[in-house]
């Protein structure tokens, strides 16, 4: 595995912050004002189940450059997390239902997009919740190709609040 330096790590950490918060009003101006999608319900709600995903990220790797900078055993703010792992089922489940029906009752750009993002809001959640989709380094890769997917940071920090143990693969 390999160890990289506390200032590196904490330069990852903002990084992965701010894109998270950038990707919000950057997808919003690409999808709604280039491409032109209608802002119909179905893809407001679609793209807000998007964007909630995205501000749990961005307030995940923030409280994750805390507890490293303050060399915490425990993720700061872990009880939002466990409770935002639950009710996002809810959420999710609940926006994905109303797309669905304007997907029947109106087929088309006025829909379909807003399924896209509620899908795309879906694997974010098990993204930080569940396992890891995201592999974008190098060492990452390494580690898909030689172990298969991996557990994701933000399971493994509520795993450690919660008291819950697993061991790791060598």
């Amino acid at each position: 595995m390999d160890h990289r330096s506390r200032p590196w790590v904490r330069r990852r950490l903002r990084s992965l912050v701010w894109l998270e918060l950038l990707n919000i009003p950057l997808q919003a101006v690409i999808w709604f004002g280039v491409v032109g999608f209608p802002v119909t319900a179905g893809n407001s709600v679609g793209f807000a189940l998007f964007a909630l995903l995205l501000l749990e990220g961005a307030g995940y790797w923030s409280a994750k450059l805390r507890q490293i900078t303050t060399r915490n055993r425990f993720l700061p703010g872990a009880g939002a997390f466990l409770v935002a792992r639950r009710g996002n089922v809810a959420v999710l489940v609940a926006g994905l239902l109303f797309i669905a029906w304007t997907v029947m009752i109106d087929p088309g750009a006025g829909s379909w997009p807003g399924l896209g993002f509620g899908l795309f809001a879906v694997l974010e959640h098990v993204n930080y919740f569940h396992v890891q989709l995201m592999y974008d380094t190098a060492e990452d890769l390494r580690y898909l190709r030689s172990r298969g997917l991996r557990r994701a940071h933000l399971a493994r920090d509520l795993a450690v609040r919660g008291g819950v143990r697993r061991l790791s693969r060598p």
